[in-house]
């Protein structure tokens, strides 16, 4: 690499970084989820305003999108970021499933979330799919990638809301997170069989198609469950082992080593890798007793600082980079999924509230809350981009979808606690614990 590249690179890394920081303190200001100001910063340095007003420069930058060495070294850090997002959201999905959320968060599961599915898998082949598809011209999997954007919630964004508003605590948190954690591992699993569709269709003929898609699903469902049993407490024993230096000593790069290691399982087994990460989080924390929690708290909460200050905001920097209004923009596809999914959702997830029990400004929580797509929602873009299932137009929708609901959610849940009214009435008023800074991390 020539000095002239590092170069060029470092200053790109200090935009991104710094850019990201800085608009993402900001939008926490704002009382906005700190992604928004992350996104932003990429949206400013792209092709929607400095490559519209300084081309030549931005390319000299951030690359000209061939295999030069600033594009391959940011690519690197962008697939990073994303992996280190979701293993910060595996890592904690702990403890969210308290007995008396077990009849709410299964009516939740068994209605909110397989209504959008489903209603989204009915209704998507009467649009104009050619409208979504991307170079890989796969028609089933351009289906499901609509079926779960339309159902998917952020794990991540939500989290980081009920922290800065001081309510992780309560029994609404624990609810509205247990029900996504076992919603988010079965989208996830869907959008796995999608990448597999849309790979089969562009390297496997007709025949194959089927073969291809059969074994993936295979693969794919013989790692999660090994992920969700086995491993964890196999992990367990590793990590206490006197043998192990590595966990003894720099626990820290045991977490890291344990990362790569799921990842590059997944990669051999072509396991789609954001999944492995999220699962590499989840059999970290979920194979711990209490004592050892306590010992590898200081690590993850490392881990999590440097990927929330750093690798994360990279990420969605990056994200909002490649969103590119003066060509991949379209306002009537936005507002129509944006409204469409919204009412579908909010209507699925107050249905269960009301079967559930709940009433009222209860089922408005809910629902609000649960229509935030955040994080999640802009992964699955990332992903299915990159797997070229969808255009660059369905592609910043679901971006900008996945902003717009989660600041409804923040600035909602915001405006009910301002006004001293109950998240849930079985409750009542919310203490909040505000921390004593704002958490790092999306």
């Amino acid at each position: 690499m020539s000095t002239e590249t590092l170069g060029s690179l470092t200053l790109a890394l200090l935009l991104l970084i710094g850019g990201a920081n800085l608009l993402g303190l900001l939008a926490a200001k704002l009382r906005q989820p700190k992604v928004v100001g992350e996104i932003l910063a990429g949206v400013l340095l792209g092709p929607s305003l400095l490559g519209l007003l300084a081309p030549d420069t931005v390319a000299r930058i951030f690359g000209d999108g061939d295999q030069d060495s600033a594009t391959v070294v940011l690519g690197f850090l962008y697939h990073l970021g994303l992996l280190l997002l979701m293993f910060v959201s595996g890592a904690g999905v702990r403890n969210v499933l308290g007995k008396e959320n077990w009849k709410p968060t299964a009516w939740i599961l068994g209605l909110g979330t397989p209504l959008p599915f489903f209603l989204a898998l009915f209704l998507a082949p009467l649009l104009p799919l050619e409208e979504f598809m991307g170079a890989a011209g796969s028609r089933p999997a351009v289906i499901l990638v609509f079926a779960i954007a339309t159902a998917v919630t952020s794990i991540p964004v939500i989290t980081k809301i009920f922290y800065d508003l001081g309510i992780l605590h309560t029994r609404f948190a624990g609810l509205i997170l247990g029900a996504a954690v076992v919603e988010d591992i079965v989208l996830w699993g869907v959008l796995a069989l999608a990448t597999a569709i849309a790979s089969a269709t562009v390297t496997a003929g007709g025949g194959a198609l089927a073969e291809t898609v059969s074994v993936h699903v295979v693969a794919n469902s013989v790692y999660v469950l090994l992920a969700m049993t086995v491993l964890p407490p196999l992990l367990r024993r590793l990590g206490r082992a006197r043998w192990n230096i590595i966990a003894q000593h720099t626990p820290v790069a045991w977490i890291v080593v344990v990362v790569f290691g799921y990842v590059s399982v997944a990669a051999a087994l072509d396991v789609t890798l954001v999944f492995a990460a999220f699962l590499a989080g989840f059999g970290i924390v979920g194979g711990m007793k209490s004592t050892e929690h306590q010992r590898f708290r200081a690590p993850l909460e490392a881990i999590n600082h440097v990927s929330g200050a750093v690798f994360v905001p990279i990420y969605f920097a990056i994200v909002g980079y490649r969103l590119d209004f003066t060509r991949g923009f379209s306002p009537l596809m936005m507002v129509g999924f944006l409204l469409g999914s919204s009412v579908v959702v909010l209507c699925s997830i107050g249905l269960a509230a009301r079967l559930a029990g709940f009433r009222r400004l209860d089922i408005i929580n809910l629902a609000v809350t649960c229509n935030a797509r955040g994080g999640p929602g802009i992964v699955l873009a990332s992903v299915a981009y990159d797997a070229g299932i969808i255009n660059a137009a369905f592609f910043t929708t679901l971006v900008l979808t996945a902003v717009l609901t989660s600041q409804a959610c923040g600035a909602w849940l915001d405006f009910v606690l301002r006004r001293g009214w109950p998240l849930l009435a079985s409750e009542g008023p919310v203490e909040q614990r505000r921390p004593e800074a704002a958490a790092r991390g999306t």
